[in-house]
């Protein structure tokens, strides 16, 4: 029993969630104090936060292809340690930078007339956002490309590997956010820059050796396929459907490659070529994207990002003003922890019972089920919903009576440092705090109530279709494109993540967040729409019978005429 506790504890598996675990604890933590160090330091305005989000969104959205291109254009080893160093270098840096702006503010803002100040926060900006480019590197290499290395042939091992990464960020999501958030409460911000400084160096150290050790118990990581022409791609298929093998097209593959992988040389081209270049990767690579079997499947994933349903700033935001306090909605972040862990859990019995493809179809039901509560809430009593209200009624009347416009309520800061979610919508403060002729009556909480029962149920079917996609993408994408198809992927969902926030921006007011709910469960329901039609594709007839498959075989996870399931 010892023999297998410790073979456990030092196998590639166990030492790849605990990198993760390191690595997704210092991203929670950052992402978390950057937003709140952005309010802080521009007077409470999210303006700076705004920016930042902004510029995230546009960065992955126009160079996730040629990330994923780079992952596959160099070995495993070389991608996931020059993107750590990248990202963890650029937090530490970035951590150095904000504890000179918080020591030396007021003689930042004399000099230069300010412009000073002003170049320091374009910098944090800026290499927060390379730290987040880096982040997505090592999200792809590891999650998509690592993990189905390690789990081999086996995709019940696979399945489960996703589950726990997913339960490991979960976790992390609720944790880490409260840890650091308790240091700038009980410190001061300038203690939480110093703290995430010293824990990205640390974790740096640990997650480079932690690689090391994964790259040398796994020696499969050491052989990378090159790009194969679609010639061979046919003979494999030929050759994958007389033998019956649900991973011979990989490991036909595999055969041909060579230990220690290294990208071809460039070849001399001229200026024009090379400018030229990113855009042709770019090109190619969301026409790749198109073109896989599984393209409606990752469409699919990619709208449920469209949604104000999750528990986000803007949802956070509208819960103040409905009277929600910051510790209720602490609780109902833990609540929807534990649906999202529940949700990994029955992804793995699902795909054990009716197979991969019908358990992406069952998520999507059972989630948009819950989500019609959702939809119910905004007609309930309580709901705020008046499309008669301009949105932008309240900032024209202040700017006519010049008053000033509302920011974040700044006597309460360990609010936001609590929560995590700074108030969005229209800097509106809690109901609690304001005075008393200003809303002579409690909101009924009936509306919100259904509103948050449908979000935190509908976690359970979210994540368990958001592995079922992840999966499909593991095991239907050839090797030498699973970066740059998983980078594309990324890229969709930023793009959709970006036109939800537009769409705030757009309709801010809480009077409209019924609509903006409404136009959320739509998109989700076009984006289960779209799976069933790829489910239809894939399994025809046998869509609907449920049956228990081979758990290594999973005969029903890979569309017809694909040539590399793994």
């Amino acid at each position: 029993h010892l023999g297998s506790v410790v073979a456990y504890f030092t196998s590639a598996k166990f030492l790849l969630y605990l990198g993760h675990a390191l690595s997704t604890w210092g991203d929670r933590m950052w992402h978390f104090a950057v937003s709140v160090f952005l309010v802080e330091l521009y007077g409470n305005s999210l303006l700076l936060t705004a920016v930042y989000g902004l510029v995230v969104a546009g960065s992955v959205l126009l160079l996730g292809a040629l990330i994923g291109d780079w992952v596959d254009k160099n070995s495993r080893l070389k991608v996931a340690q020059t993107s750590l160093i990248v990202q963890n270098s650029s937090v530490i840096l970035c951590g150095v930078i904000l504890m000179i702006i918080f020591l030396f503010k007021t003689q930042l803002l004399t000099l230069y007339h300010g412009w000073l100040l002003t170049l320091c926060y374009i910098l944090v900006i800026t290499i927060a956002n390379i730290a987040n480019l880096a982040s997505t590197a090592t999200a792809i290499t590891i999650q998509r490309d690592w993990i189905v290395v390690v789990a081999g042939e086996d995709r019940s091992k696979l399945a489960d590997m996703n589950a726990t990464i997913r339960r490991i960020d979960q976790l992390t999501n609720i944790l880490a956010p409260m840890a650091v958030g308790q240091i700038m409460t009980f410190g001061s911000p300038m203690i939480g820059c110093g703290f995430i400084s010293g824990w990205n160096l640390m974790s740096m150290c640990v997650e480079y050796l932690l690689l090391w050790k994964v790259y040398q118990k796994t020696p499969t990581l050491a052989r990378k396929s090159v790009k194969v022409e679609a010639s061979e791609l046919k003979q494999l298929n030929v050759k994958k459907e007389s033998d019956g093998k649900p991973a011979e097209g990989v490991q036909l593959i595999i055969e041909k490659d060579v230990s220690g992988f290294e990208p071809q040389q460039e070849k001399e081209v001229g200026c024009a070529a090379r400018i030229a270049e990113p855009f042709i990767t770019f090109r190619d690579g969301w026409v790749a994207y198109y073109n896989q079997p599984v393209f409606l499947a990752g469409m699919g994933l990619a709208f449920l990002y469209m949604t104000v349903l999750g528990f986000d700033c803007i949802t956070t935001g509208y819960a103040y003003t409905q009277g929600l306090s910051g510790s209720v909605l602490s609780l109902l972040m833990g609540a929807s922890a534990v649906t999202g862990i529940m949700g990994t859990v029955a992804f793995t019995w699902l795909r054990r019972k009716c197979g991969l493809i019908r358990t992406g179809l069952i998520s999507g039901v059972a989630q948009f089920a819950c989500l019609i509560l959702c939809a119910i809430s905004v007609f309930m009593p309580g709901s705020p919903m008046d499309l008669t209200v301009s949105p932008f009624a309240d900032i024209s009347a202040r700017l006519f009576e010049n008053e000033p416009l509302p920011t974040i309520a700044s006597p309460e800061p360990e609010m936001i440092f609590a929560t995590g979610m700074p108030n969005l919508l229209n800097g509106s403060i809690a109901p609690a705090d304001r005075d008393p002729e200003m809303s002579p009556e409690p909101v009924p909480l009936i509306s919100v109530s259904l509103l948050f029962a449908g979000v935190i149920a509908a976690r359970v079917g979210l994540w368990s279709f958001d592995l079922t996609v992840t999966q499909l993408l593991q095991e239907n994408v050839i090797e030498s494109e699973r970066g740059i198809i998983n980078g594309v992927q990324n890229s969709m969902n930023y793009l959709l993540d970006l036109l939800h926030f537009i769409m705030v921006i757009l309709a801010p007011n809480p009077e409209a967040f019924g609509l903006l709910v409404l136009i959320s469960v739509s998109f989700v329901a076009m984006g289960h729409i779209m799976y069933f039609r790829f489910a239809q594709k894939s399994l025809g007839k046998q869509l609907f019978v449920c049956h228990t498959p081979d758990p290594k075989a999973a005969p029903d996870s890979s569309p017809p005429g694909n040539t590399s399931t793994v």
